[in-house]
């Protein structure tokens, strides 16, 4: 990573600390209080020390002055404690606003353009490199303006006692920023490559553990052992590539700032012997003064050692921040675009695209031009080989992928509909059923208002009914992480009931019959059959036995509407149907 691109990153992560301003000036002034505090702690042991050394006062005379002290320790102790919930409210503050903005996005973009990337790359994303950020904002940024602030203050107040160690600490100072740049210059770029390992582990990890039945069936279990092997050793030295940068960042601060307090505690030793006789202003260089600017240095270097200490919280910030950056930056112009009209649909839903072109969020084509039509309560069928842009028109209608050219719904242009309100009007059954809540009957009615007549009869009319009594629960049954507890077609005939369950205008089904055995596909399609009459339906499928019970069957290819009409029409016309119905026959025979 070149050091432009690092300084556009800290200057967006800078941009994104909006929303805690509140708690980071918290922060620097609890910060600012305990530097105060450090002074006068400072000054009172260096004036105890005198007062017992030098004047031999008694110790009875001094309790105020021990009082004001222990008093100092407690109330530093407090402020320090402040200080880091603060931090952590800053910090927290921040992660919570990223991840709503990720998710927004997410949202926005759709479930289309989600599956272009494994989950686990996701989870990486949500969890691990925004969490990582924490330190940045909590503990860096605050110390990073505490790590000028303090020391200016110290030398404020070392000046005027002593100019000579006030000098040393300040000539010395910047050796500490320097070397730290030095030495953590290619941190972020060794955090930024452990991020990316980091999300390929556990995009592939998750991949091979989904499909790990598969992997065994087909006897590539060890070899994908091997390659996640691989992967983590080399995930591991990266992360061991990162402590190693850290941990000799620390050293050097270490010893810079060790070696800079043992000068001005030599500049002293000398001073007392008689050797070094400047620094004063014309008293002498007393005991206080010695005393004084010993105690002081280890807190002159202090800000400036904890800055270094958090370094590495800034480098992981901005190895974090490239994948996040990248992400909410180049999305901004992939988003589905949505208006907030509401069309009327009381007398049902009419669908009418001219010239539709359907594009990927990176802009490609993917299917197009199509002109068909939709009317209320029509019944459509759409064949046609695999990548002919069948679910991609499904897609696009349900809002998850951007178009070029007209699809209006009764009269208003997709695009310039309220989504929620769109998505309201729909029902939709896929190939693969996602159940997201716990137990059964909550995957059916997901709006939360439950009609106990109409539940029963769903569950009749979509075959749930028949392996309901096998559940100890019934509709209350746990249907376990990812569904674990049901098989492919109980899941389905679930995900079924939950689209007959929904009142809606148009009823989109993705090959909801694909992978299930026949009894479950029975079920599945008699439900479907039944429903369809209900509102306008779109059914994409390979099968072209029940064709005939559908009131238009559209065949696609290349991403093209070539063929439309009813079966009969179809049939008995020359073309691309008639002779994929003919190949299917004699495959039969």
């Amino acid at each position: 990573m070149d050091k432009s691109r690092q300084q556009q990153l800290l200057r967006w992560l800078k941009s994104q600390s909006g929303p805690g301003k509140r708690w980071l000036r918290i922060s620097l002034f609890l910060g600012l209080c305990s530097a105060l505090l450090i002074l006068l702690q400072a000054w009172l042991l260096a004036s105890l020390l005198q007062s017992l050394i030098v004047e031999h006062l008694s110790r009875t005379m001094l309790i105020p002055q021990f009082m004001l002290l222990f008093g100092c320790f407690v109330l530093r102790a407090l402020l320090v404690w402040l200080r880091e919930k603060a931090g952590f409210e800053y910090g927290k503050t921040i992660r919570q606003t990223l991840r709503r903005t990720v998710l927004d996005r997410l949202e926005v973009l759709g479930a289309a353009w989600i599956q272009g990337k494994p989950a686990g790359s996701w989870a990486t994303l949500l969890l691990e490199q925004i969490e990582d950020m924490q330190d940045y904002y909590s503990r860096y940024q605050p110390q990073m303006l505490l790590a000028v602030i303090i020391p200016c203050v110290i030398l404020l107040a070392l000046f005027p006692v002593n100019w000579a160690a006030a000098l040393i600490l300040l000539a010395t100072a910047p050796l500490i920023p320097l070397f730290m740049a030095l030495v953590g210059m290619g941190a972020a770029d060794a955090n930024r490559r452990n991020f990316q390992a980091l999300a390929r582990l556990s995009g592939h990890f998750l991949d091979r553990l989904r499909g790990l039945d598969t992997l065994r069936l087909f006897h590539r279990a060890e070899a994908e052992t091997g390659q996640i092997r691989a992967a983590s050793t080399d995930f591991r030295q990266r992360t061991m590539e990162v402590l190693r940068l850290a941990f000799l960042s620390s050293a050097v601060l270490e010893f810079f700032a060790s070696l800079s307090i043992a000068v001005v505690a030599v500049y002293f030793g000398f001073s007392y012997l008689g050797e070094l006789n400047f620094g004063h202003y014309g008293s002498g260089i007393t005991l206080f003064a010695g005393f004084l600017a010993l105690i002081l240095a280890p807190e002159f270097f202090l800000p400036l050692r904890d800055l270094g200490t958090f370094y590495h919280a800034k480098a992981q910030a901005v190895g974090g921040a490239d994948a996040l950056e990248v992400f909410l930056t180049e999305t901004t112009e992939l988003t589905v675009q949505h208006g907030e009209q509401k069309p009327d649909f009381h007398n049902g839903l009419t669908l009418i695209a001219e010239e539709l072109r359907i594009v990927s969020p990176q802009g490609t084509v993917l299917a197009g031009p199509l002109n068909f039509s939709v009317r209320p309560g029509q019944r459509i069928a759409l064949v046609g080989q695999s990548g002919a842009g069948k679910t991609s028109l499904l897609n696009v209608i349900l809002g998850n992928l951007p178009y070029q050219g007209s699809l209006q719904v009764n009269g208003v242009e997709l695009r310039d509909i309220q989504q929620e309100y769109w998505q309201q009007q729909l029902a939709w059954v896929g190939q693969n059923p996602h159940l997201p809540a716990p137990t059964l009957g909550e995957n059916i009615a997901l709006n939360g208002s439950r009609d106990t007549e109409k539940l029963q009869q769903i569950c009749e009319t979509a075959g749930v009914s028949e392996f309901l009594p096998l559940l100890p629960q019934g509709l209350e049954s746990d249907i376990g992480e990812q569904a674990a507890n049901l098989s492919v077609g109980q899941a389905q005939r679930i995900a079924v009931a939950r689209a007959l369950y929904k009142p809606c205008k148009l009823l989109l089904l993705d090959e909801p019959g694909a992978s299930l055995d026949s009894h479950s596909e029975h079920h599945v399609n008699q439900a479907l059959q039944t429903a369809s009459h209900q509102q306008s339906t779109l059914l994409i499928t390979h099968q072209l036995s029940q064709l005939a019970q559908w009131d238009e069957i559209w065949l696609m290819r290349n991403g093209n509407i070539i063929q439309q009409g009813s079966y009969q029409q179809l049939l008995h016309t020359t073309g691309a149907f008639a002779e994929l119905v003919s190949r299917r026959q004699e495959v039969v025979e």
